[in-house]
């Protein structure tokens, strides 16, 4: 397996060959990843009649048709659909947490990986695509756009932020990935596709409010990037850990190494129960295997691309 630690622009523009077959919303009833030319499902009323239809519970009664209710004695309400734009905004972490990884290549590496992925299908099917990148100290916004020009400007910030990481890099400060959420929110105020690329460090209370007001008018994708090292991790003789500030010892036998894998799955668990309470889904990519392949094997196949 080939080790790279930092994209290549050549890398990230490649990605444009392997966008077909899969998609990045997997409750919305699409076929294409980051598809915005289908049916809305709860941003504002539809334009196109569909169809007449006895009542259901949970309809709106706004759709209420009283007339045929009147004329059929049963009430019915007309269904509608939407043909709509779904500009689509990539939010990618590449702190210094994410310069991390154990085999094929790093969290950092990995997100770039996605998020060119994303970029390259969304212009593909016809819509316009943004992102927020944002590193240590310094954040890129680039508003979402229909262009080629657009997506490459993307792929070469994604390389450029990416290239700064080293394991000198200073720690991130605390307000970085808030400061990334507060941006994006500022860029999507309705009816986007954010796509947030990270591995969560730092998550609290006020990223929980963030994510609450982002998924409030957009659909929202958590991209959990993860290595299998910060599963499962055990000491072996003399190991030592690192934040590029501090350094501790890896204690050595069985009992670290399980409790270190409970707290991980902890906090995972604590994550999705948040996230699917504002229904947004989460998609894992580990750093170990290729990142198209991850996506077709967890969210669809090449038919119907």
């Amino acid at each position: 397996m080939t080790t790279r630690i930092h994209p290549t622009l050549d890398d990230l523009v490649r990605l444009q060959f392997e966008t077909r077959g899969f998609t990045l919303l997997p409750r919305q009833p699409v076929h294409s990843l980051l598809s915005g030319r289908h049916a809305s499902r709860l941003r504002g009323r539809g334009l196109t009649f569909e169809e007449l239809r006895d009542y259901r519970p949970g309809d709106d009664i706004r759709s209420m048709d009283w007339r045929a209710t009147a004329r059929l004695r049963k009430p019915h309400v007309r269904v509608y659909s939407e043909e709509r734009e779904r500009p689509v905004l990539l939010v990618v972490d590449q702190r210094s947490t994410m310069f991390f990884g154990s085999a094929r290549t790093t969290k950092a590496t990995t997100a770039a990986e996605l998020a060119a992925l994303g970029a390259w299908r969304a212009l593909e099917v016809g819509d316009r695509v943004g992102a927020v990148i944002f590193g240590d100290d310094e954040r890129v916004e680039i508003k979402p756009q229909r262009s080629r020009s657009a997506v490459l400007r993307i792929c070469h910030e994604l390389v450029r932020v990416n290239g700064r990481l080293s394991a000198a890099s200073a720690p991130a400060t605390k307000s970085a990935f808030n400061d990334a959420l507060r941006c994006a929110a500022n860029v999507a105020r309705h009816d986007h596709l954010i796509v947030l690329v990270t591995d969560f460090d730092g998550d609290d209370e006020t990223t929980r409010a963030l994510a609450t007001r982002l998924a409030a008018h957009n659909d929202v994708l958590a991209v959990l990037v993860y290595d299998p090292a910060g599963i499962r991790l055990s000491g072996s003789g003399f190991m030592e850990a690192t934040d590029g500030r501090r350094r501790v010892a890896i204690p050595e036998g069985s009992h670290f190494a399980q409790a270190f894998e409970t707290e991980f799955r902890k906090r995972c668990e604590q994550l999705r129960e948040r996230l699917r309470a504002l229904r947004i889904p989460i998609l894992p990519i580990c750093t170990h295997d290729p990142v198209p392949e991850q996506v077709l094997a967890a969210l669809g196949g090449r038919a119907g691309a």
